[in-house]
């Protein structure tokens, strides 16, 4: 049995490219690569439990809820950036 499904690489692959696009987008140092990172895992996990709760099926890959995922990613990834600047 194997205990990474292609669904969770799939998600974790996803998040961590909107990490690193935030990232760059800011312009910061290496060393806030991987808190940016795993905020973008956090978010992606919040937004599809959202989803999954509320029962939503838009703009679905497999099991992934893309939409919904890739805003909760987006929004903690803003929310980190805006606590930062504080």
């Amino acid at each position: 049995m194997n205990p990474l499904s292609p669904t969770l690489i799939l998600s974790m692959m996803i998040a961590t490219t909107c990490g690193v696009a935030f990232h760059t987008w800011r312009g910061e140092g290496y060393h806030r690569l991987v808190g940016y990172v795993l905020v973008a895992w956090v978010g992606f996990a919040l937004g599809q439990l959202v989803a999954w709760l509320a029962g939503w099926e838009f703009a679905m890959i497999g099991e992934i809820h893309m939409l919904e995922g890739l805003t909760g990613s987006l929004l903690l990834l803003v929310l980190a950036g805006w606590l930062r600047l504080k």
